[in-house]
């Protein structure tokens, strides 16, 4: 947060609409690089079987990012136009690596949510900011563009993971702990068959979801150039720092937690209940504060040229504070065995997104109006969701 209103006067609208755009395509992409087996690391009762989930999502990620690679290679750039990317057509090298450092990082933080080494997490977390950002700063005073953005994003990921993952290994063991067996107790092919929910229900709605949050970005590069794009990006990037700063935190303490709270047939309703209060209670100022001074606040903070995206951040206000505030209710999605239902939901909100982005775009022909229309539908589809979780976990009471 603080260093953000040196980089955006460093780099300006277009280089961040760029690496907006490297983004979403990578984010696209990793969603299916390990085929969501990274996420079920929590679930098992056994470190055992822990470990073969995150050595059968390694050789998934390793796997799919040699394809992209090939991939790459004969059809990036029809890809990229599929995409309405072929802004990025010269970083087209780089979407694998940043691909397998996803990989590699989500398996050790989902690892780290399961041996609840939050303490470790954050100290690496704010190293990692530090050095992202004093990277980014510095490479801006002598040459900023998009590729420094996208570079030090991919290889300051990769450092914090590094340097995380040694933390890890010098951390003192509990009593046993170290004498772990690195083989599971089943075969990895059976791992696989017993967590395939992931990837054939959970990764299929993360994939919607994510190309739902990443379509604005293309659209507006498409119909208004990378400019309009970096004014979207940076109002989604201050917007998401709530959930980035708290709302993975909770979600990090919250899975374990209810995943627990549920094989002990414990009240799940009233811990989501609790839990999403109290996401709502520490959201509600910041995002307020969005909703009635947000063109001023942004060209305050990062300069005059950034007023538009003030303007998107009053209308993304309130749809992303239901996504922060979404997020122990999601967490509890695989614990309530509810991965379908989330599919399900998915196609229907990202079919009303997508919807009302065609509207702006198409009909009324205005970026503005077409940000406003996805929010408002994201705002609906946010509380139903909300609800809905809430309704299943009572039912698994009375169940």
């Amino acid at each position: 947060m603080l260093f953000a209103p040196f980089i955006t006067r460093l780099y300006g609208p277009e280089a961040f609409g760029l690496q907006g755009l490297f983004v979403s395509v990578v984010t696209l992409l990793s969603i299916i690089a390990a085929l969501g087996y990274p996420t079920a690391i929590v679930l098992p009762k056994s470190d055992v079987d822990a470990v073969g989930l995150a050595k059968l999502s390694i050789a998934i990620g390793v796997a799919m990012a040699i394809l992209t690679m090939v991939v790459l290679m004969f059809f990036g750039n029809d890809l990229l136009r599929l995409l309405n990317a072929e802004a990025i057509a010269p970083f087209l090298f780089l979407i694998p690596i940043a691909m397998l450092v996803v990989v590699f990082s989500s398996v050790l933080a989902q690892w780290l949510i399961r041996k609840k080494a939050y303490q470790l997490t954050a100290r690496f977390a704010v190293f990692t900011a530090l050095l992202l950002n004093a990277a980014k700063t510095g490479m801006g005073v002598l040459a900023p563009s998009a590729l420094v953005l996208i570079v030090t994003n991919v290889v300051g990921t990769l450092i914090g993971t590094a340097a995380t993952f040694f933390g890890w290994k010098r951390m003192p063991k509990k009593i046993g702990e170290a004498q772990i067996v690195m083989v599971p107790s089943v075969t990895i092919r059976e791992l696989a068959i017993q967590h395939r929910d992931f990837p054939l229900l959970r990764t299929p709605q993360n994939l919607i979801n994510v190309f739902s949050q990443t379509l604005p970005v293309m659209l507006l590069a498409s119909y208004f150039g990378a400019s309009a794009s970096g004014q979207y990006t940076i109002a989604l990037a201050v917007l998401a720092l709530p959930a980035n700063l708290i709302g993975s935190s909770v979600m990090a303490v919250f899975y374990p937690r209810i995943t627990e709270a549920i094989h002990k047939g414990e009240n799940a309703r009233s811990l989501i209940i609790r839990a999403t209060l109290g996401m709502a209670a520490t959201g509600a100022v910041p995002y307020l504060l969005i909703v009635f001074a947000g063109p001023f606040l942004f060209a305050f903070a990062f300069g005059q040229e950034w007023q538009t995206a003030g303007v998107y951040a009053q209308w993304l206000s309130v749809w992303l504070f239901l996504q922060y505030v979404n997020k122990p209710a999601v967490s509890a999605v695989p614990a309530l065995q509810l991965q379908g239902g989330l599919l399900i939901y998915e196609f229907f909100s990202t079919g009303s997104k997508v919807f009302a982005l065609w509207l702006g775009f198409a009909v009324y022909e205005d970026a503005v109006v077409s940000i406003a229309l996805f929010s408002l539908f994201g705002i609906v589809a946010y509380m139903w969701l909300i609800l809905w979780i809430i309704y299943r976990s009572g039912r698994l009471i009375v169940e």
